[in-house]
């Protein structure tokens, strides 16, 4: 995409992220529908921004895609998380432009983007367990084959966002198999007989990005609906394609830290005894370092998988740049609130709710210390294309 174009597109970003500033806060409260954030997604054109240009997309880099994410994120980050849902799901087939596939695979590949920019379809990663996680190692939901078609059932933890995506990527193992080794992907769609949701997750934070179990009752899938048209490649994908599960949404964890900066400074000005303290000016300069700093570490991260993709060292610096958001974006919060007072935590106020959002950084896959386990691997050594070494 050259200059021109990423400029439109940032504009068009902008806007979309000033509409759901203004509705975030209802969206949060529960008094408005977390759709309506989905919704401004969809008309602004965003489910296209990494399909290929030849078939009809953006064809945005990894680099530039977590910009976009940041940008949108300032506006709500939990649409923005929202939204990398999408590309979770179907990242990684957006990254094979241009590269031959096996007939089945085409096929598959020539539907999904079809689906999202003929039909405007959005699609989202269903994967998390009660007890497991985003481990897909260890998921209990099964499939079995049944003619030309394959048979799901189990039930996801926490899918978003549940109801409003068209399509879900569901990861599952042979049903029989002792262990899950052998994980595939299939594509079920949200009116399939058998898929129900449960009620909204009731969670602390990021309720606008509409998270609910979804149980899979006997869900008939077509053959044509297996991802990549084989079966057992998720977890030989998911060590080779580490960074959409690890770091696709580093982005709106940027745009929420920025955001909890920005307000910082804005309730600093409105108070000229605490502006004017050395150190609160000391306190808001760490602040801006350590996000700068972070910053710099994603975005490089994002620029090795553009130009490295696949190698081990985008990898590593995926799992550096994940912890170290994970670490920053609560700490950010807290100390916005040292800064400020706890007057600016009254009422459901903007800072507490980016509280409540920064804090749930550290809980998505891969955690602080799954990442660091991962880099400590990485630097002692150890084959990080195994799929034995990591524990997914």
């Amino acid at each position: 995409m050259d200059a021109a174009d990423t400029t439109v597109l940032l504009d068009r970003v902008r806007e979309a992220a000033d509409e759901l500033r203004r509705g975030s806060a209802e969206i949060d409260s529960g008094r408005a529908a977390p759709d309506l954030g989905y919704r401004a997604v969809r008309e602004a054109g965003l489910l296209t921004l990494l399909v290929p240009r030849e078939s009809g997309g953006e064809g945005l880099s990894f680099l530039d895609y977590t910009k976009i994410l940041e940008t949108l994120a300032v506006g709500d980050g939990a649409t923005a998380l929202g939204l990398n849902m999408h590309y979770m799901a179907i990242g990684s087939l957006c990254e094979t432009a241009g590269s031959e596939l096996p007939a089945a695979a085409d096929r598959f590949r020539t539907w999904i983007f079809r689906e999202v920019v003929e039909r405007g379809r959005m699609f989202t990663s269903a994967t998390a367990e009660t007890g497991s996680g985003a481990r897909i190692r260890h998921i209990h939901t099964t499939y079995r084959r049944a003619g030309d078609s394959y048979i799901l059932k189990g039930t996801k933890s926490s899918v978003s966002p549940a109801g409003i995506a068209d399509h879900y990527v569901i990861a599952a193992r042979e049903e029989g198999a002792a262990i899950a080794d052998e994980v595939s992907h299939f594509v079920v769609s949200k009116d399939d007989p058998g898929v129900s949701f449960g009620d909204p997750w009731d969670a602390a934070a990021l309720r606008g990005t509409r998270t609910a179990t979804m149980t899979l009752s006997d869900v008939v899938v077509p053959r044509q609906r297996l991802f990549l048209g084989a079966e057992g490649l998720s977890l030989f994908k998911l060590v080779r394609e580490p960074h959409w599960t690890v770091s696709g949404c580093l982005g709106a964890y940027l745009g929420i830290a920025e955001s909890i900066l920005r307000l910082t400074v804005r309730l600093l000005r409105g108070d000229e005894r605490r502006r004017s303290s050395p150190a609160r000016q000391a306190d808001v300069g760490r602040l801006a370092v350590d996000l700068r700093a972070a910053r710099a570490l994603v975005h490089a991260a994002a620029r090795l998988v553009d130009e490295e993709k696949g190698s081990l060292e985008a990898h590593t610096a995926v799992h550096a740049a994940k912890y170290c958001i994970a670490e920053l974006a609560p700490r950010l919060a807290l100390g916005a609130v040292r800064i400020c007072g706890a007057d600016a935590l009254r009422g459901p106020g903007p800072l507490e709710r980016l509280l409540r959002e920064a804090s749930l950084c550290s809980v998505t896959p891969a955690g602080p210390e799954q990442c660091l386990e991962y880099v400590g691997k990485s630097t002692l050594g150890y084959n990080m294309f195994d799929t034995q070494t990591s524990d997914w």
